[in-house]
């Protein structure tokens, strides 16, 4: 079970008490109810801390009494919180070793939309179920959907002779006046030092890394290149998402001259209730005749025992044959945590590592909105992804004219091409 943070119960109580009673009284909105619900799990969480069930229970109720009066629409947004609702009290009941109740429990949150089989398989609070048969009944067929290895290894497959046309990637020269002015007003040289190209790259890393928190809860300014989002952080006293980190780091690379691309990593989401997806770097070093896969949001690179670093494919292709991998020791998020290898690629990057798209001109203000701008993008798919067309899509902004062009391929070979 995840504790969130807990507000004063008294106050919280109060809360609960009013925005039932003006539920009962009025058309209830997504937005109160998102207060309602962020409110009540903390509720939630006192009770399953307390082992209380009966005010489980009560408060389980009154959950139910608010989010019945949600629009159909409204209740498939919010579906999450039902579901955690019924799956932290499945957690109570099977602590308190009460198998048939835990089981009703599991099998209710199962049904309105929990689907990480991963987590249900790993939890502790769920260790005197977990051999019941039932158990195995109501989770098997979550594999395919939220066993994030499993779905990536029948993933493996891709088509070396896709046929469909491909415009080619470009990348940006240092001599462009934006990031000439980039890398002298943040003077990239020093930064990168004058050793090999492999401590230049992790050096740039580190830096992007501790000069701009990740905050992933944010929205990324609207002018997104690296000279203004550097510009608004240190203002604001702000962070950004990994496609802001990945965006300014991608253009401090392009200022010294490395080829480089930020990669979009998505998940399957045959379910389409997996809105995340994740944002790195791969820069080409020419003396290693390969990509390297860069990670600013937690300050990582990969390698192999040898302490070879390592591209984003062959990292893809060693999670899925179980070959051993490395994450650099010093990797963290915001100097808070440490980013350690069983979580990080075995469990989000392997549920993000499903399939994979770039911006095919790599540039300076790639995604900052323009007049008349085309975004061209192209998605590297698996054979075993169960929507593979058109194979060619367009998505127009009438706001400015705009239009996002995505391309679709199955060759790899293509995808990972190395610059000219």
């Amino acid at each position: 079970m995840t504790v969130k943070a807990l507000f004063a119960l008294a106050l919280l109580l109060q809360v609960y008490s009013a925005s039932c009673q003006e539920a009962a009284g009025r058309p209830v909105n997504g937005q109160d109810f998102a207060l309602f619900a962020h409110r009540q799990d903390s509720l939630f969480v006192k009770a399953y801390e307390q082992r209380d069930t009966r005010r489980y229970d009560s408060l389980l109720r009154g959950f139910l009494e608010y989010y019945d009066l949600l629009p159909a629409q409204e209740r498939k947004v919010y579906a999450h919180d039902l579901y955690e609702a019924y799956y932290n009290f499945c957690c109570t009941w099977s602590l308190l070793n009460n198998r048939p109740r835990a089981l009703e429990y599991l099998e209710k949150s199962i049904k309105a939309g929990f689907y990480n089989y991963a987590h249900l398989n790993s939890d502790p609070d769920l260790e005197n179920i977990r051999g019941e048969r039932r158990f195995g009944e109501l989770t098997s067929p979550l594999r395919a959907t939220g066993d994030y290895l499993y779905i990536l290894k029948k993933a493996a497959a891709y088509d070396p002779e896709d046929k469909r046309a491909l415009p080619a990637f470009t990348y940006l020269p240092a001599s462009d006046p934006a990031l000439a002015a980039l890398r002298k007003t943040y003077r990239l040289d020093s930064i990168a030092g004058t050793g090999n190209d492999v401590s230049k790259v992790l050096n740039l890393l580190h830096w992007v890394h501790n000069l701009v928190p990740h905050d992933g809860n944010s929205e990324n300014p609207v002018i997104k290149n690296a000279m203004s989002l550097i510009g608004v952080c240190q203002r604001d006293s702000r962070g950004l998402n990994c496609r802001g980190l990945a965006t300014v780091l991608n253009e401090c690379y392009l200022s010294m001259g490395f080829p480089s691309r930020f990669v979009t990593c998505l998940p399957k989401d045959s379910l389409q209730v997996d809105p995340d997806c994740h944002v790195i770097n791969m820069v080409y070093l020419a003396g290693l005749k390969k990509w390297v896969w860069i990670d600013p949001t937690n300050d990582a690179y990969i390698m192999n025992k040898k302490g070879e670093l390592l591209s984003i494919e062959e990292v893809r292709d060693r999670i899925i044959r179980d070959r051993p991998l490395i994450v650099n020791p010093d990797a963290n998020w915001n100097h808070r945590s440490s980013t350690l290898k069983e979580d990080y690629l075995y469990r989000y990057m392997a549920k993000n590592l499903y399939m994979l798209q770039c911006p095919v001109n790599s540039d300076f203000d790639t995604e900052t909105l323009g007049k008349g701008k085309v975004y061209a993008y192209i998605q590297l798919l698996p054979l075993d992804y169960f929507r593979q067309g058109p194979d060619k899509t367009e998505r127009k902004y009438p706001q400015d004219n705009g239009v996002q062009v995505t391309y679709r391929t199955n060759d790899p070979g293509k995808f990972w091409a190395v610059p000219n």
